[in-house]
């Protein structure tokens, strides 16, 4: 029975969210039943695509993404693959009529090959807006089930904890970025460095994001709003994490938050969302 298929599909997806993000993994776990599958699914196709050009490195990166892409398309018209990360996302874009946001998000992912320093902030803009803004949007189509009126209201929101997110990751990751894959996502760095100065506006940027995005966040449909509230809190408290340390712990190293604290946030999280408190 292809419902077994189908299936199956589903739980790679949820291998993969759970082998690359365990706090997103925690995030997911949060959401209504109803939602979750979707939303690995959601995960599984944008992490595969994200891993062929920042970590197959060796390998020709552009012949992949492409190949990668038409498998998606075929996929798409076929409305079955035999590689069950495209089986379970071909669903959800025909689902929640997802198509815009992929190709925008593909457009993106193609960019990474190429484009290695973002130097106006309108380019930065749209570099983000095409590889986490749109993640978001998905996710939200997802949560509003078709609700054409509640998506519109809350689309702003949902871009704004997308680009917090993704900006969040490039401070995060900047030893990386720049050391490993020779990236240099922020326009307003001097000369690819990054000083305190330059780590505080970066910051001060990102605070913006959240607090913009905590509005939609808390009227979120309650299938999704507890499970985006945990991330919204992981990530603020990475920013803090981020906020307090020297720009040269950062260019040297990668801040993480530990496990303790992970645990904190999911429990603090699930007792203010309980008491109607966030």
């Amino acid at each position: 029975m292809k419902q077994l298929f189908d299936s199956s599909s589903y739980n790679c997806s949820r291998l993969v969210t759970r082998a690359y993000s365990t706090s997103f993994s925690k995030a997911i776990t949060l959401l209504a039943p109803s939602v979750r599958p979707a939303i690995y699914a959601i995960y599984g196709f944008v992490r595969y695509a994200d891993e062929i050009v920042d970590t197959f490195d060796g390998y020709n990166q552009e012949e992949l993404l492409l190949e990668f892409e038409e498998n998606y398309e075929k996929a798409l018209k076929r409305r079955i693959s035999l590689n069950p990360i495209l089986n379970a996302f071909q669903e959800v874009v025909h689902r929640y009529n997802l198509y815009d946001l992929v190709h925008s998000f593909m457009d993106s992912m193609k960019m990474d090959l190429y484009k290695t320093e973002y130097k106006t902030a309108q380019e930065y803009t749209d570099y983000i807006y095409g590889s986490a803004d749109v993640v978001g949007l998905m996710c939200l189509k997802v949560f509003v089930k078709g609700d054409e009126a509640q998506y519109e209201k809350l689309r702003p929101s949902a871009m704004r904890l997308g680009s917090a997110f993704q900006k969040v990751n490039f401070l995060r990751d900047f030893k990386d970025d720049t050391q490993e894959l020779g990236r240099s996502y922020f326009p307003n760095l001097k000369n690819k460095f990054l000083d305190n100065e330059t780590k505080n506006e970066i910051i001060k940027d990102i605070e913006a994001d959240f607090e913009a995005a905590y509005k939609g966040v808390i009227q979120l449909p309650l299938e999704g709003r507890l499970g985006v509230y945990l991330a919204y809190r992981y990530y603020r408290r990475l920013l803090q994490e981020l906020k307090v340390a020297d720009s040269k712990r950062i260019r040297k190293e990668r801040i993480r938050i530990n496990n303790f604290l992970k645990l904190e946030i999911l429990v603090e999280s699930y007792l203010r969302y309980k008491l109607n408190a966030i």
